[in-house]
C-alpha cells in the first residue's frame, strides 16, 4: 500500500508541475497578431482547466501488469511493464507516463480482459478511495489458472456509493459491454437500448470522451453536442465530461436547437401527435415551394445601346430545372438569377462579345432580372410560411392535400390566426416545425457527432430535427423503448433512426443493471407486458436486502405518510427523491414545509445538508436517488393522458432508486403491479 500512496503522491506533483509548465508559457513572441494571441490564451486556459487536480477524484483508479511490454513480440524471457489507468494523462519531468488515460489502447485490456481472454494481463488491480485518498486495493492475477474467479468487491461497492450532488463518471466501473459500444469508431452511429440503471446515459458520455480523445482534431473542427430531454436533466449530467478533462462539448434540449420562435402556448396530445408525423415534412415542403411559378414572360436585359432577351420557354426551362432538383429552396433562389443571367451571356458570346464573370454578376443584378425571380421563385420566410399554414384553412388544405385528413387539419389549426410572428402562441412542435421549414430554405450546419439521450420520447419531426444536426456526422442514440412518455413515443429503434437519416446505425441492448437493486427492477419489470411487450426484463448484479416497501394508507393520512416516509429515508445516507404526480406537487411540498423538511427541486445540486428533492413525475427520467419515496401510483397513471403512457412513466419513478424504494398508495395499485 505504501508503494501505491507513494506513486498517487507523485503523480499528484507531477500533475501540477504539468499545470505550472502551462501556466509559465509566454506566447509574447508566438503569435503573429492580435487575434492569434487571442487563440492562444483560450487554448492555454482550457489546458490549465483540464490540468486541474480535483482532491476528491483519484487520479488513478486501476493498474494494469503486462507480462510483456505492450508491442514487444512476445517471447520468453521478455520483460513486462506496468500502466496506472487513470482519467487523464500525467507524466514526469522526462516524459515517461506516470498516468495512463484510460481511452489509450493500452487502458483497454482494464476493462475487457478477462480468466478466458486475459490479454497478456499478470495482474489487474483495482484500488479503492475515501475522500480521495488511497484506503485498499484487489488483485486479479488473469493469468493464474489457479485462482478462482470471484466478484470485485471495490467494484460493487463503487457502483453502490452513495450519489450526493451531479452524476458522476462510470470510468472505474466500466464493464465489458459498456466498453465495446464507448469505443465504437467515429464514423458509424450505434443506437443503445438500455434497461433502467444499465448506464446507457454514462456509456453515451464516456463514448464522447473517449471520441474527442481519438479523434480530436476531426471534431474540434466539426463539433459535438450532447442532447436531453429538459434542463433539468442537462445540469444533472453536466460535470461528467469535465471530470473527464472534456471542457468543449455543447449540451442542449430539443426545444434549444428549434428555438427559432418563442414558445408560449401548448397543443392538446392529438394535435401534438399529428404535427409531430413524419407527414408533416412533406406538408411543409409544399408550403415553401407553393411560391414558385413558371414565367409566361420573356426577360428583355439592356446592357448599353444592345438589348438581350431570353425567351419565357427558355426561362421555364430553368425553373423547372432547378425545381426538379434537389437542392434547398434558398439555394435555388440564388441560383436562379445567375442562370438567367448565364442565358443572357450565351447570347452575347453567340454575337462576338466576350463577357466575363463580372458581366454575368452585373447582369444578374438588373431589375429586369430581379423582377424575373421575384415572380417565378419569390423569397420565403420559413416561420412567416408556417404561420400561414397554421392560420389559413384553404393553405393547409392545398398543402395537405392527401397527407393529412379534413379532421386532422382542423386539429392542427389555430383557432384564432395570428396577427403576426411575435403574437403567435407558438407551441412546442410548431418550433420544431419552424425548424424543418428553416431547412428546406438553407440547410443546417452538421456537426462531428451528437449523443441523444432518452430519444425514445421524441417524435419523428423531432428526430429529423437532430438528424439535421449530424447529417454529415454520426451519432449515439440512447433510450429505452419501455420509458416512452409521450403519446408519439417510438414503436422502435428502425422507425426512429429512419427518421434520424441513420437507418443504417448499430442497435445495441444493455439489459445488465448496475443501479436498481434486483428487488426493485424485478417489481417494475411487471409492467413490461403492457408497456413494451417485445422487451426482455432486466437483469440486476445488485441484491438490497429490504429494498423495496409497499405501503397502502387511507387517503386521508397519505400526505402524512408521505412526510413519514421521507424522514425515514433521510436516516440513510445519500440522496432522497420524493417522486409525485406533476398536479400532486404543490400538496407534498406544502406538507413537507409545514413538516420543517426542506426539499430541492429537480436541477438543483443536492448535498451533505441538502438531500431531499420534490419531484414531478414528468421530470424524473433520467435522474437517480439512492431512496426514492413515490407517491400514489394511481395518481400518477391517472395524470397522463392515456394509460399506457401513465403505466409507462409509472416505470420510469420505480426504476429511480438506487439502494431502497417505498410506494405509498391510498388508491388501489395498477392491475399489472398487484400479485
Amino acid at each position: 500500500m505504501g508503494r501505491e500512496r507513494d506513486h498517487l503522491a507523485a503523480s499528484r506533483a507531477a500533475l501540477r508541475s504539468m499545470r505550472q509548465d502551462v501556466e509559465a508559457l509566454d506566447i509574447a513572441d508566438v503569435a503573429a497578431n492580435w487575434v492569434n494571441a487571442q487563440v492562444l490564451t483560450a487554448q492555454i486556459d482550457t489546458r490549465i482547466k483540464a490540468l486541474a487536480d480535483l482532491a476528491h477524484t483519484p487520479l488513478f483508479f486501476g493498474r494494469l501488469d503486462y507480462r510483456h511490454a505492450p508491442g514487444v513480440e512476445l517471447a520468453e524471457g521478455a520483460e513486462g511493464e506496468s500502466f496506472y489507468i487513470g482519467r487523464r494523462h500525467v507524466h514526469d519531468g522526462d516524459g515517461d507516463p506516470m498516468v495512463i488515460d484510460w481511452r489509450a489502447p493500452v487502458s483497454q485490456p482494464f476493462y475487457r480482459a478477462s480468466r478466458t481472454e486475459p490479454m497478456d494481463v499478470a495482474l489487474r488491480r483495482r484500488f479503492g478511495y475515501t475522500g480521495g485518498e488511497l484506503t485498499a486495493y484487489e488483485d486479479e492475477h488473469l493469468s493464474d489458472p489457479e485462482e478462482s474467479d470471484t466478484s470485485s468487491r471495490l467494484l460493487q461497492a463503487e457502483i453502490e456509493r452513495p450519489r450526493v450532488g451531479p452524476m458522476r463518471d462510470i470510468v472505474a466501473t466500466i464493464q465489458p459491454e459498456q466498453d465495446e459500444i464507448v469505443r465504437a469508431g467515429v464514423t458509424g452511429t450505434v443506437c443503445v437500448q438500455g434497461a433502467p440503471g444499465t448506464g446507457k446515459t454514462a456509456v453515451g458520455l464516456h463514448r464522447v470522451a473517449y471520441l474527442l480523445y481519438a479523434h480530436r482534431d476531426r471534431l474540434a473542427r466539426t463539433g459535438t453536442l450532447v442532447i436531453g430531454p429538459n434542463a433539468s436533466f442537462l445540469q444533472y449530467i453536466e460535470q461528467v465530461l469535465p471530470a473527464l478533462g472534456e471542457l468543449q462539448v455543447k449540451q442542449a434540449t430539443v426545444d434549444d436547437l428549434v428555438a427559432h420562435v418563442e414558445v408560449r402556448g401548448a397543443d392538446s396530445p392529438a394535435a401534438a401527435r399529428i404535427k409531430g408525423d413524419a407527414r408533416m415534412a412533406e406538408v411543409l415542403r409544399r408550403a415553401v415551394r407553393s411560391g414558385i411559378r413558371m414565367p409566361t414572360e420573356p426577360v428583355m436585359v439592356v446592357r448599353g445601346s444592345r438589348r438581350w432577351r431570353v425567351p419565357a420557354y427558355e426561362l421555364e426551362e430553368i425553373v423547372r430545372e432547378l425545381a426538379d432538383r434537389d437542392i434547398r429552396y434558398g439555394a435555388a433562389h440564388d441560383a436562379l438569377p445567375q442562370r438567367i443571367a448565364h442565358a443572357v451571356l450565351v447570347q452575347m458570346e453567340r454575337a462576338g462579345e466576350a463577357p466575363d464573370d463580372r458581366v454575368q454578376d452585373a447582369v444578374a443584378r438588373t431589375p429586369a432580372v430581379k423582377a424575373a425571380v421575384k415572380a417565378c421563385w419569390p423569397s420565403v420566410d420559413p416561420a412567416k410560411t408556417v404561420l400561414r399554414l397554421l392560420s389559413d384553412p384553404e393553405f393547409l388544405a392545398s398543402c395537405a392535400d392527401g397527407l393529412l385528413g379534413e379532421e386532422e387539419q382542423r386539429e392542427i389549426r389555430w383557432a384564432r390566426p395570428a396577427r403576426g410572428l411575435k403574437a403567435a402562441r407558438w407551441s412546442a412542435a410548431d418550433a420544431v416545425l419552424v425548424d424543418e421549414a428553416y431547412d428546406l430554405v438553407q440547410r443546417t450546419s452538421s456537426l462531428g457527432h451528437v449523443v441523444l439521450d432518452e430519444a425514445q420520447d421524441l417524435s419523428p419531426m423531432q428526430y429529423r430535427a437532430v438528424g439535421r444536426r449530424c447529417s454529415t456526422g454520426s451519432a449515439t442514440v440512447l433510450g429505452d423503448l419501455a420509458q416512452g412518455t409521450t403519446p408519439w413515443a417510438t414503436a422502435s429503434w428502425a422507425e426512429a433512426l429512419s427518421h434520424l437519416g441513420k437507418p443504417e446505425a448499430r442497435v445495441e441492448e444493455l439489459t445488465q443493471g448496475f443501479r436498481v437493486p434486483r428487488e426493485v427492477i424485478a417489481y417494475a419489470s411487471r409492467l413490461l407486458p403492457s408497456i413494451a411487450p417485445g422487451l426482455a426484463p432486466a437483469t440486476s448484479v445488485r441484491e438490497a436486502a429490504g429494498a423495496l416497501s409497499i405501503r397502502p394508507v387511507p387517503a386521508e393520512g397519505l400526505d402524512a405518510a408521505v412526510v413519514a416516509a421521507c424522514r425515514e429515508s433521510l436516516g440513510h445516507e445519500g440522496s432522497i427523491g420524493l417522486i409525485a404526480a406533476d398536479p400532486r406537487i404543490p400538496a407534498l411540498s406544502s406538507a413537507l414545509a409545514a413538516a420543517g423538511l426542506p426539499h430541492l427541486s429537480p436541477g438543483e445540486e443536492t448535498s451533505a445538508s441538502a438531500r431531499l428533492t420534490l419531484v414531478p413525475a414528468s421530470l424524473a427520467k433520467g435522474l437517480e436517488y439512492d431512496y426514492v419515496v413515490l407517491d400514489d401510483p394511481a395518481a400518477l397513471v391517472a395524470a397522463e393522458p392515456d394509460g399506457r403512457t401513465g403505466l409507462r412513466r409509472l416505470y420510469v419513478a420505480l426504476t429511480r432508486a438506487v439502494s431502497g424504494l417505498t410506494v405509498l398508495h391510498s388508491d388501489p395499485l395498477p392491475e399489472a403491479l398487484v400479485d
